[in-house]
């Protein structure tokens, strides 16, 4: 046998028609990616065209189309947002969105898309906030669903992915930018191709870098197809959010925030009927917190007064809200008052404070809230409150007692200066209060003790009038003399009550009143025994000695 014919019969002969078989599926394959090729830019301009006529108030500018006819998918790339009010800066740019056809959606006998953003950069600033808020169609009108079936073809979306993404807003103002980054999104099941019976058949997961080094984590279910807005119950965590960042929006209502970190965890459902969001546990550590009373902001400070004691009792007890904090912690903090209404302007602070909030809600259901704070007023009085707040009916309900002690009234000298109207350069504060708001009422009262009480502390530079000099030794002798007396001769206790927005008293002008006056008393320190904040706490009068003049505030 020759050796021709022994390689014949060791390999037998490919049939014909199977070399026409891979021969025509390779000129298949050729034509249809020629087809491809030739059908891109055409494409192209449909998508784009698409897009801007389904968008409004935005503009989409897509320079490249890739057709992947095996997938088979549709990729836009270098894709540019851009806001028609604000064109520049861009809103966003992609730098690749694909349409690809969900394969295992023709298992359930669907044809749907996914959707998947590569890259995408999206970049706010306040124009582009405000160019929105102005704007009469809300932005679930602005067409962004039709937009995104245009680039899958008309297509129902069933899947969605977020591959590396970020975000930025820059406000105005020397501030920080906000900025998210290495954000990871997927959502799976839009359709409810799978599922037609479950209250959240869709997978949701996001998690992300919250100014370069928070995290943050959001896993659950949605609903993408309720009516008239998404739904979604899931569990969320955060940690390590730089809380300064925040200075952008904070100080538009008169906060500044500086420093701090913030961690939580809990779970929110957010459906058309029913609203919930449940902190099991939030801890702020670190933070210095600002707020500025100005003239300038006075009224619209009492407008936001206002309208989050409304929003206060729209959602107190209301059936379909329920908001719960577990527990929230907050360490190693400063909070600061400043008053620039008075003169001279004042400031006081609590300096290493802590706060401990346990079954904060607005449902009495869950029990009344207990709030414990502690610190040092100016650095100096160690002060303590306790706080229990009862949701009710429309309204909040809250028992209060606090005290501060041995504060130095140097470091209140401003403030002694704005209602006294004279300065000190000695002496001490403490102050005790007990009070109760019950259905929009507030009772209680506040009894302060004034101890080695030197009046002085003329501004630098300013020489004293004759005037002055005789106010101020008068009242450094009445003190003197008070200082003298036996502690339990009298006791002097402001009593507050009214409104809550109209109490009849103001604390601080009746302290400064009392040092103004020269009735300064000596009183007990601690709680009146047997009085409760419902009561108009009096003075005790000593049988023996005829009882001193009340003040008044």
């Amino acid at each position: 046998m020759s050796p021709t014919n022994a390689m014949r019969s060791r390999f037998p002969r490919t049939p014909r028609w199977v070399w026409w078989t891979l021969g025509s599926l390779t000129l298949l394959v050729i034509a249809v990616y020629v087809v491809a090729i030739n059908a891109e830019e055409p494409l192209r301009r449909y998508m784009e065209r698409e897009i801007n006529n389904r968008l409004t108030g935005y503009t989409v500018r897509v320079p490249k189309l890739d057709v992947h006819p095996f997938k088979p998918a549709l990729e836009l790339r270098d894709a540019t947002l851009y806001q028609t009010a604000n064109p520049d800066p861009p809103v966003a740019h992609l730098v690749g969105l694909e349409a690809s056809l969900d394969w295992r959606a023709l298992v359930h006998g669907r044809m749907v898309a996914d959707i998947t953003f590569d890259r995408p950069r999206l970049y706010v600033n306040l124009k582009h906030f405000r160019a929105e808020a102005a704007s009469e169609v809300p932005i679930k009108d602005k067409g962004w669903q039709q937009a995104l079936e245009a680039v899958a073809l008309d297509l129902k979306i069933n899947r969605l992915r977020v591959i590396d993404g970020d975000l930025t807003y820059v406000d105005q103002g020397p501030f920080k930018p906000l900025h998210v980054s290495q954000i990871k999104l997927e959502a799976e099941n839009i359709r409810n191709v799978k599922s037609k019976n479950r209250e959240y058949p869709s997978d949701i997961h996001l998690e992300g870098v919250v100014f370069d080094v928070g995290r943050v984590w959001l896993d659950g279910h949605a609903d993408f197809l309720a009516e008239p807005h998404v739904a979604i119950r899931a569990a969320f965590k955060t940690e390590g959010i730089e809380l300064d960042y925040f200075k952008p929006i904070t100080n538009r209502y008169n906060v500044s925030v500086q420093k701090g970190r913030l961690a939580l965890n809990g779970d929110m459902e957010y459906a058309p009927t029913f609203k919930r969001v449940a902190i099991e546990r939030m801890l702020v550590d670190g933070v210095e917190i600002d707020y500025v009373h100005a003239p300038r902001t006075a009224e619209v400070e009492k407008a936001r007064v206002a309208q989050a004691a409304r929003a206060a009792k729209e959602v107190s007890n209301e059936p379909g809200v329920d908001l719960r904090v577990d527990r929230l912690e907050i360490v190693k903090s400063t909070f600061r008052y400043t008053d620039r209404t008075a003169n001279p302007p004042y400031r006081v602070a609590l300096a290493n404070a802590g706060i401990l909030m346990e079954k904060l809600s607005n449902q009495p259901s869950q029990g009344p809230a207990a709030v414990k704070l502690s610190g040092k007023l100016n650095g100096t009085g160690d002060t303590n409150a306790t706080v229990r707040i009862r949701p009710e009916t429309k309204d909040f309900n809250i028992d209060m007692k606090a005290e501060i002690v041995d504060a130095d009234m140097p470091s209140l000298n401003d403030l002694v200066r704005a209602y006294g109207g004279f300065g000190v350069v000695d002496g001490k504060l403490s102050l005790f209060t007990e009070l109760k708001i019950d259905n929009g009422e507030i009772n209680g009262y506040v009894k302060p003790m004034f101890r080695d009480v030197k009046p002085g502390d003329n501004p630098p530079g300013e020489p004293k009038s004759l005037g002055k000099r005789l106010y101020e030794g008068l009242v450094g002798i009445a003190a003197k003399i008070l200082e003298n007396r036996p502690r339990d001769e009298v006791a002097t206790v402001v009593t507050i009550s009214g409104k809550v927005n109209q109490p009849q008293a103001n604390v601080w002008a009746a302290v400064g009143g009392l040092l103004k006056n020269a009735f300064i008393r000596a009183i007990l320190p601690g709680y009146e025994p047997g009085k409760s904040p419902n009561s108009s706490p009096k003075p005790r009068p000593d049988p023996k000695k005829a009882e001193s003049p009340e003040p008044t505030g």
